[in-house]
């Protein structure tokens, strides 16, 4: 059901499949949502939670070292968090009318003509309305996010029964690889999380850096904006060299990566 695909498959490319990230991935951080997130969350902290204001921005910041997620970390240590009311806080609060319309991405989407499938650690609501805002609606065939992860959670009886699944957990590239059905040796994954594409280079995909201006040892491909695909990574509509293994960099950095290991995306 992919509207958005405009043409017929390229049997010759390496690739049957394209797998994106959404936020800051498909739009920019410089939007400032993921700050504005941030933000959110404190304000769920506190005023959902409970706790001081003064250490609000601290705790969420040892949620997501430890658990991945605030909300993870609230459900391990036993507060009863409902998933769709706390999505619906701290995304619901969103400046999303900061998201345009990107033409110039909608015309490289339809210009791929393998699958395309967005793999987000966000909720559904959320994902739609980005692709909404982009004007992306029709161009991704299936959406694996918060709930495919996680199908279990609106059943649970105690906050720590069912523990959140989430990337980069082996657990979520696992299921993310089967609720696609694909061959990961097949499979183009594009994501700006370095943690994210070291999971995924570790259960086999191919795996795209987005956004850092950085080589990684992890990535097969960086980009530092993913409207740069056509450019970097000419394979997904020709046919790349027999047993090639190529490393593009988007940009003129020939830092390593690992300086920056441990500094991840905000998320829920």
């Amino acid at each position: 059901m992919d509207s958005c695909n405009s043409s017929i498959r390229a049997s010759s490319s390496p690739f049957d499949c394209l797998v994106f990230d959404l936020d800051d991935t498909l739009y920019p951080s410089s939007i400032g949502l993921g700050e504005t997130l941030k933000k959110n969350i404190d304000d769920f902290l506190v005023e959902k939670c409970g706790f001081l204001e003064s250490k609000a921005s601290s705790l969420r910041v040892e949620l997501f070292k430890k658990y991945g997620s605030s909300l993870a970390g609230l459900r391990a240590l036993g507060y009863d968090i409902d998933a769709d009311d706390y999505h619906n806080f701290v995304h619901g609060r969103l400046p999303y009318d900061r998201i345009k319309p990107d033409h110039q991405l909608r015309n490289l989407i339809r210009s791929i003509p393998q699958r395309k499938i967005i793999f987000t650690n966000s909720d559904r609501n959320h994902a739609l309305t980005c692709l909404d805002r982009l004007g992306l609606n029709g161009c991704f065939e299936q959406i694996i996010c918060f709930e495919t992860m996680n199908p279990k959670l609106p059943e649970s009886t105690r906050p720590d029964e069912f523990p959140v699944v989430l990337k980069p957990s082996m657990e979520a590239m696992r299921i993310a690889i089967e609720a696609a059905e694909v061959d990961p040796r097949r499979t183009l994954f594009l994501d700006d999380n370095v943690r994210n594409i070291a999971a995924g280079r570790a259960v086999g995909l191919r795996t795209v850096l987005v956004g850092k201006p950085l080589k990684s040892k992890e990535a097969d491909y960086v980009l530092e904006n993913v409207k740069n695909l056509a450019q970097s990574i000419s394979e997904v509509w020709v046919g790349g060299s027999e047993g090639s293994n190529q490393r593009v960099n988007g940009t003129r950095s020939d830092i390593e990566v690992d300086s920056i290991r441990t500094t991840t995306a905000v998320v829920a």
